[in-house]
């Protein structure tokens, strides 16, 4: 089926001379990420950028890389957290704080597989892997969900136990500094996760990233839980620990729908109309009808249908076609690669009537 949106240019007619991939007006954005000062630009002397397969290859290598070394960096941060508030879990008998630190601990977890499948995604494609491994990241989203499903119910078992079998909660002043730590660990560890997560393009990596940022939220309750208790509530550190259950449970939620839909497929229709944008502003294409798009792990691929003058020859065409993947990969964020397909401008001609019953078969 074709594309639900035809992009067609405002100005006039570009010719073949027109085009030269080294004259193309930069855009606005490009322009800014080529101004963000002094440090990127000695960076960029020393690592300078370009936009063949191979270096958008090493680019996905390096957020391979990048995905890596962040979910190592929680991994520690989140042991710790988790440790220092077993420790006074044992000693305060806080149901609260237990809730809150199950959900730690699995927030920690959940770097194991990540890890490995940011590890497997660098690999190299095969001939039976042609797309390579990237959607591994992918699939370990699942994990993820099943860490805070575990977490959710851990959590409400433990809340709900404690509502039937009231016990009394001691230390209330190291509960407190423990959630206190709890909320720190959690919120650094929710700013590099999701920092680099949005970088590289990688929705597993966001995802965990705000779930470690709600893991701080619930410490805070349970800092708000041992107020009141302090106050003469003892009835409020159970009830504070199902809060944490419903936090833990609309975390479940948003990481459901955010790693279902990059299991479909599912693209930011801003990223659509980008690529069309982009594919559309360079000489010689006449017009874009068709532009799809998908994600393999952090490794964002595109397909574009364009169209240019029917008088070009073949090689002409194809220098169309090529800077137009050219500014793709300039221009789009996470663009690892893109297949061209160039259709010819002939008035009162089909270029697809052969296949054309295959292309709208129900």
């Amino acid at each position: 089926m074709r594309s639900v949106r035809d992009w067609r240019l405002k100005t006039e007619t570009h010719t073949l001379s027109e085009i030269h991939p080294h004259t193309h007006e930069h855009s606005g954005r490009d322009h800014d990420e080529h101004t963000r000062g002094l440090g990127h630009l000695v960076r960029d002397l020393f690592a300078p950028h370009s936009h063949d397969a191979k270096d958008s290859l090493d680019q996905a290598l390096e957020g391979s890389r990048d995905g890596v070394r962040a979910v190592a960096i929680s991994l520690v941060i989140l042991l710790l957290t988790a440790g220092v508030q077993a420790l006074v879990v044992v000693v305060s008998g806080s149901v609260a704080l237990l809730g809150d630190t199950f959900h730690n601990g699995a927030d920690a977890l959940t770097a194991l597989p990540l890890w490995m499948a940011f590890s497997l995604g660098r690999r190299p494609a095969t001939e039976r892997f042609t797309y390579g491994f990237g959607k591994a990241e992918d699939i370990a989203g699942l994990a993820v969900v099943g860490f805070i499903a575990l977490s959710a119910a851990l959590a409400a078992y433990e809340a709900i136990h404690r509502l039937l079998h009231p016990q009394t909660i001691t230390h209330l002043p190291i509960v407190m500094a423990a959630a206190i730590v709890g909320a720190l660990g959690n919120e650094v560890v929710a700013q590099y996760r999701i920092r680099i997560g949005r970088r590289i393009g990688s929705a597993a990596l966001e995802a965990d990233g705000l779930h470690a940022r709600t893991d701080g939220i619930t410490s805070l309750l349970v800092l708000i839980g041992a107020i009141a208790v302090a106050l003469g509530l003892p009835w409020a550190d159970p009830v504070v620990g199902l809060l944490i259950t419903a936090a833990i449970l609309i975390v479940l939620f948003q990481t459901v729908r955010s790693v279902g839909q990059r299991l479909l497929d599912a693209v930011d229709p801003q990223v659509v109309a980008q690529i069309a944008e982009t594919v559309g502003g360079v000489n010689g294409v006449l017009a874009v009808s068709e532009v799809r798009a998908r994600w393999a792990g952090h490794r964002l691929l595109a397909q574009v249908r364009l169209t240019v003058g029917g008088d070009l020859t073949v090689a002409e065409a194809h220098k169309v076609a090529e800077l137009a993947h050219h500014e793709l990969l300039h221009h789009v964020p996470n663009l690892s690669d893109a297949i061209i397909h160039v259709d010819p401008d002939v008035p009162g001609a089909d270029p697809h009537a052969l296949t054309a019953h295959h292309l709208h078969a129900d």
